[in-house]
């Protein structure tokens, strides 16, 4: 396989997000509460929306949007207060009108660093998401150039995505 060719048959990796755990976000249990790992997951699919031309200009011109109709978090690990956060997002597939994607946030020694190569996610989440036209109020197809880099960031789901919650 030539360089090029391999290249190609590996998708291209979203830029980490990074965040710092702030105090505000420490619930009475000591760690960071459950509503602080949506917000950094939420700053995560808006930094996947820009690299898939989903930004701020393209909303503003085409009055359409990314909705999230369902997700799944898990949380995995408690998270302390100034903890360094990276956040690591996969395109999962894309269709005509909507996306599935996941984002894994780990801790990290730094701000601004990696994972370590064998780093184990703090919390997951699994979404789907669907293209929407704002004016019209319903699902709406995804230009051509933005579903074409949705399908060139798609990788492999990992393990754990795919799951329902467990029976009780």
């Amino acid at each position: 396989m030539t360089p090029q060719t391999q290249a190609q048959a590996q998708p291209q990796a979203l830029p980490l997000l990074h965040s710092t755990v702030r105090a505000e976000w420490i619930d009475y249990n000591g760690h960071m509460s459950e509503a602080f790992y949506v917000l950094v997951f939420g700053h995560a699919t808006d930094a996947l929306m820009i690299e898939t031309g989903l930004h701020s200009g393209y909303r503003e011109s085409t009055g359409c949007s990314l909705y999230t109709v369902e997700s799944h978090l898990r949380y995995l690990s408690d998270v302390p207060a100034g903890a360094e956060l990276a956040v690591r997002s996969r395109v999962l597939g894309a269709a005509a009108k909507k996306a599935r994607f996941t984002h894994e946030m780990y801790v990290v020694e730094a701000p601004g660093a990696e994972p370590a190569a064998d780093a184990q996610p703090v919390a997951t989440t699994e979404l789907l998401a669907v293209h929407v036209d704002q004016k019209e109020g319903r699902a709406t197809p995804f230009p051509g150039e933005v579903r074409d880099r949705f399908t060139e960031l798609t990788e492999p789901a990992p393990d754990w995505a795919g799951r329902r919650i467990a029976e009780v």
